[in-house]
């Protein structure tokens, strides 16, 4: 009864799954991507918006879409506001370009509407099945490099350097952490150990301890009262909203946003091996109406652009195959508004190993990319190197597009370009002309 039940909410098939593996892979996400909790609330509170208002809000919201997510797509995912488009909002549209922090909500919040309602009308499928096979692939090993990139990032492993702009960091108690980790994670996956990642997370954070990483403040009580969102709640202005930078903010958040979901959409959905064979991804429709709606809520709420977490892929990693894994995952962010001083104890050293090994898992993907033919080859390549280099999943793939429509076209390999390829393509050069 109760098999049954979760088969028709969030399409748990007990033939070929286990509750304990979906609950550990819910919560193996869940630890993997909680630094979001205290990042975006650090990030957004730049701009003068309340940070107790902010915690709220992001954990409620990146509740509200991840549930809606697993009971609407069915899918192992997880959605939070983007680290990305958190910096856009708090360092370009504010900081940068002048706008209030109520101003910005509102551009987010419109782009929210057109996202529902390009999604309605399937505009946004039609993009990802114009994506060729090649690329496909490349998106995946991409996105696989990215998260590990950003692991060793988050443990100083790898860090700026003026001369070569990144070096090996400096050995300090946070690298090697991190460090531990990721040999942690390798061993206990080497060993089938279910839930490695978890139990590595688990125990660099404890690790952490008497190292100093991780902080245990004074007076620490482990339950709190949620903040207030009013201070955010419902803060538009419109006032410069009928603007041609306004409209050219809005299309590069559009634009942003529509490539982060779909490579990551595309990304995950190879990990756990759902794609058809024509390579359409069963119930992505439903996927990108949840990040619709909770981008929508979010900017009510006070928060910036929600989008399909990478960090899903860890849990995914761990089994995690339905809607059931990320109905535990947005569950956890409602306990987090009560827990929210355990969850901001775990460092994000400690997350290092899960994120690491989840690029070794993803890297596989570029086995199948055929390096045979140079007008494949390269784009695939330009997808990959730039989602690392440009710390963007987006523009990774806008460069990688557009390389394959002017490589194709001067080949004279006209029939392998359709026409949406054609369109986005016009579209790519403009945003990063007046980006």
């Amino acid at each position: 009864m109760v098999n049954t039940m979760l088969q028709k909410l969030v399409g748990f098939d007990p033939k070929t799954m286990k509750v304990r593996t979906e609950i550990t892979a819910g919560l193996t996400t869940f630890l993997t991507m909680s630094y979001i909790l205290a990042v975006n609330p650090a990030v957004l509170s730049l701009t003068g918006m309340d940070k107790g208002a902010l915690f709220t809000s992001t954990a409620l919201v990146s509740a509200i879409a991840t549930l809606l997510l697993a009971f609407m797509a069915k899918l192992p995912f997880a959605q939070a506001p983007s680290m990305g488009l958190n910096a856009f909002f708090a360092f370009t549209l504010v900081q940068a370009m002048g706008y209030s922090w109520q101003e910005s909500l509102a551009a987010m919040f419109v782009e929210g509407i057109i996202f529902i309602i390009i999604t309605f009308f399937n505009i946004r499928e039609m993009i990802l099945d114009s994506i060729p096979v090649n690329l496909r692939h490349a998106i995946s090993a991409g996105i696989g490099m990215f998260i590990a990139f950003i692991g060793l990032k988050n443990a100083g492993i790898i860090t700026a350097s003026s001369g070569t702009f990144v070096t090996l960091g400096q050995f300090t108690s946070t690298s090697i952490l991190g460090m531990v980790g990721i040999l942690l994670s390798g061993i206990l996956l080497a060993k089938n150990v279910k839930g490695a990642l978890f139990y590595s997370i688990i125990i660099c954070t404890l690790i952490g301890i008497p190292i100093g990483v991780t902080k245990i403040p004074d007076g620490f009580l482990p339950i709190s009262l949620p903040h207030s969102m009013e201070p955010i709640l419902w803060k538009f202005d419109f006032s410069h909203f009928f603007s041609i930078n306004m409209i050219i903010v809005i299309f590069s958040l559009l634009i942003i946003n529509i490539f982060d979901t779909i490579g990551t959409l595309v990304g995950l959905a190879t990990k756990t091996g759902i794609i058809k064979e024509d390579g359409s991804i069963p119930r992505v429709k439903e996927a990108m109406m949840s990040d619709a709606i909770g981008t929508t809520i979010g900017a009510a709420c006070g928060c910036s652009t929600i989008t399909t977490y990478v960090e899903s892929a860890s849990g995914i990693t761990e089994g995690g195959r339905s809607g059931l894994t990320s109905a535990v995952t947005g569950g956890l962010f409602l306990l987090a508004l009560l827990f929210s001083p355990i969850f901001l104890l775990i460092p994000s050293a400690a997350t290092t190993g899960a994120l690491v090994l989840v690029g070794v898992f993803m890297i596989d993907s570029i086995t199948k990319i055929d390096m045979q033919d140079m007008t494949e080859a390269l784009p695939a390549f330009i997808t990959i190197i730039m989602m690392v280099l440009t710390y963007s999943i987006a523009d990774g793939i806008c460069l990688g597009m557009l390389c394959y429509v002017i490589i194709k076209l001067f080949s004279g390999k006209f029939k392998d370009i359709n026409l949406t390829m054609y369109i986005l393509a016009v579209l790519f050069i403009i945003k990063f002309i007046f980006s």
